[in-house]
């Protein structure tokens, strides 16, 4: 399990790193999850609340109501300091 949560936490460091962000939508990913509270400030794929306008426009880390797309059924095994990934939002 533990390195299962490594692999799927370097996954997503890299997919992180990975490009530029922008405030436009990111396309639709039908092999990816929507995995809220696990991307870094201004990384966000979508769906950062009130006030933003969607890609790159999350403004902590780990935002509870921000996702970012990641491999299917990795999500909710990524740990961050907030705790895990969620397929749903996070009220924090």
């Amino acid at each position: 399990m533990k390195t299962i949560t490594t692999i799927a936490n370097a996954a997503l460091a890299a997919s992180l790193l990975a490009g530029v962000a922008s405030a436009a939508p990111v396309a639709p990913q039908p092999t990816k999850d929507k995995c809220y509270g696990v991307s870094l400030a201004g990384r966000n794929d979508c769906a950062a609340g009130a006030g933003t306008s969607c890609a790159g426009t999350s403004r902590v880390n780990y935002q509870g109501n921000a996702w970012r797309y990641v491999d299917r059924g990795t999500c909710t095994r990524i740990r961050t300091p907030h705790g895990m990934g969620s397929l749903t939002p996070i009220a924090r």
